[in-house]
């Protein structure tokens, strides 16, 4: 008797090409552990990188699905300089989500991938369903922002302490100069501009 969980092919194929499908298969790592990895890193070290850099990956796709929504649904005078800026940023955030994400496979652990998961784990507090006045929406980004850029900070300095250059790295070089160069962008458009007299 075969102890293999798949479903036999379907006798019917004779060429090879069906796609075996409804395939369920059993988790081989769990969410929250590390493998062992020739990282010269401990196990606790890697956890625990893993585990802030995860929290940051969960903040960073909900700051990326900000910015896309506020490109889509942007207001006003100043709609298109507002509505590339929150495309432009929703991009390098894009990009940053992946660099997470593969930082803690790097370590030997698991991704937070599924959006439901993501909102289990994230603290960026949620907008409302409709559109918010310009402002709002800004404002709303700069708070998730220096909420990344906060446990960016402390999480970089306690991985550099345990030895984790690596994390320590794309927190400081990637996720934090991002940050804060799309945090001041966004600031600016919350200026007033005092009116010229001629």
């Amino acid at each position: 008797m075969s102890t293999d969980p798949r479903p036999a092919p379907p006798a019917s194929r004779s060429d090879g090409s069906q796609p075996w499908l409804h395939q369920q298969g059993r988790v081989i790592q769990e969410f929250g552990t590390v493998k062992q990895f020739p990282l010269a890193l401990s196990m606790e070290t890697r956890l625990y990188s893993a585990q802030r850099v995860n929290k940051i990956l969960a903040d960073t796709r909900i700051l990326h699905d900000l910015y896309k929504k506020y490109h889509w649904l942007m207001r006003g005078a100043t709609f298109y300089q507002l509505h590339l800026l929150m495309d432009k940023h929703a991009g390098e955030q894009l990009a940053l989500i992946d660099t997470l994400a593969e930082r803690v496979q790097t370590l030997g652990g698991v991704s937070v991938g599924d959006p439901r998961h993501v909102a289990e784990i994230t603290t960026i507090r949620r907008p409302p369903d409709g559109v918010e006045e310009v402002p709002s929406m800004l404002s709303r980004l700069l708070e998730a922002h220096e909420q990344i850029l906060a446990d960016c900070h402390d999480a970089a300095a306690v991985v550099q302490e345990q030895g984790d250059d690596g994390t320590n790295d794309i927190l400081v070089s990637d996720v934090i100069r991002t940050g804060e160069l799309q945090a001041w962008f966004v600031a600016e458009h919350l200026v007033d501009t005092p009116l010229v007299r001629v």
